[in-house]
């Protein structure tokens, strides 16, 4: 019974990575040509609820402030519960799955 266990865990945890991977490497595909209906689907879907969840996290960001100051980590909330969906409301390319900038901008930039 307990080798049935590790087994399943075993299986179960290499399925999951190759999942990740597999999941990695498309997404550095869909970063270097996003397409027309990724772009659009961006542009009318994700980024308006990509930036409710902005608005959201910086009120739960202020309701949580208190108890955050007394636990020592503001810095982590307002980092997980402000900046990270901002970021990818306001800097990620439009069609791109990664926040950032796109590779042409970053050889502009350079």
């Amino acid at each position: 019974m307990r080798l049935l266990r590790h087994s399943t865990a075993l299986v179960a945890g290499l399925l999951m990575s190759a999942s990740v991977m597999a999941a990695d490497s498309y997404n550095d595909y869909q970063q270097d040509k996003p397409g027309y209906f990724a772009m659009m689907g961006d542009l009318i879907i994700a980024r308006p609820l990509l930036l409710g969840v902005t608005v959201v996290g910086a009120g739960a960001f202020l309701v949580s402030l208190p108890i955050s100051a007394l636990g020592g980590n503001v810095p982590e909330a307002g980092r997980e519960l402000v900046i990270r969906p901002a970021k990818e409301t306001f800097v990620r390319c439009l069609g791109c799955t990664r926040a950032g900038y796109g590779r042409q901008q970053q050889e502009e930039i350079r």
